[in-house]
């Protein structure tokens, strides 16, 4: 019934636990989690979350160990990951893209970077899953000098207006935990004004904890096992049912990720 369009299940928080998250993520009626690495480090436990859960699964690396206090890439890591990509097959590219918000980044090696990336899945015809932190318009430019069969913005939080732009690029926008807040305007104005089959739903777990486990800044761990309840929370913000808004946004990921079915109007 559900599809979590972004997680990160191979995190060190669910090593103690992993299986009975996955258990009842599934026994909530999450049928699907797309599972998405930073680095290449992480690439072979991603590749397990596959073999032992079934996820979805992406490759990429993200911004953040680009350029900022945990950087660790080097620019032959896009030579591992193409090799990844060419072995694996994964169903897309990420997560990727730009953080402008990070201490002491460093924006030419993250655009090198991502530059990088988009080229990977225009050439395997991969869609792609983003990260826009206060980068929406820089992330656009190289959507538009590279073209790539579409894919997701995570954790959407720009304009209106760049809300349309990615839009017409082919790309879906992910909202999840931030938009439970009643305090969070903005996002919950978009995620009523954007295109119903343009929205899909995420936790990025074990990040971005919703409402009801605690204030923003908290540091509970969100986790794939809530996506039903964010779900019904954001159907509400919507004026949705449940099951419509759960439709719609499984209907979604699908067609980016698998072009099984025609738009949801």
């Amino acid at each position: 019934m559900w599809i979590d369009s972004h997680c990160h299940l191979d995190s060190p928080e669910f090593d103690v636990d992993r299986d009975v998250v996955v258990a009842a993520a599934h026994a909530d009626g999450v049928t699907t989690i797309v599972n998405l690495p930073g680095h290449v480090d992480h690439f072979d436990a991603v590749k397990r979350t596959r073999a032992q859960y079934g996820c979805v699964t992406g490759y990429g690396i993200h911004p953040m160990w680009v350029a900022g206090p945990s950087a660790r890439s080097k620019r032959d890591d896009i030579a591992v990951l193409r090799d990844w990509v060419t072995r694996e097959r994964p169903e897309l590219i990420g997560e990727i893209g730009l953080d402008f918000f990070v201490p002491n980044f460093d924006q030419p090696e993250q655009e090198w970077f991502f530059s990088e990336q988009l080229k990977i899945a225009r050439d395997f015809d991969l869609p792609v899953s983003l990260h826009v932190r206060r980068s929406q318009d820089h992330v656009l430019k190289h959507l538009r000098r590279v073209k790539v069969r579409g894919g997701f913005a995570h954790a959407f939080n720009g304009s209106a207006q760049q809300a349309d732009e990615f839009i017409k690029l082919g790309f879906c926008l992910g909202f999840g935990g931030t938009a439970t807040f009643p305090a969070a305007l903005r996002i919950r104005a978009l995620l009523r004004d954007v295109p119903l089959k343009n929205v899909v739903v995420e936790t990025d777990a074990p990040d971005i904890p919703p409402s009801f486990l605690g204030p923003m800044s908290s540091r509970a761990r969100n986790s794939p096992e809530y996506l039903p309840r964010i779900g019904a929370m954001l159907a509400e913000v919507r004026g949705l049912s449940v099951e419509a808004f759960a439709a719609a946004t499984s209907a979604n990921v699908r067609r980016v990720l698998f072009r099984e079915l025609p738009d949801v109007r």
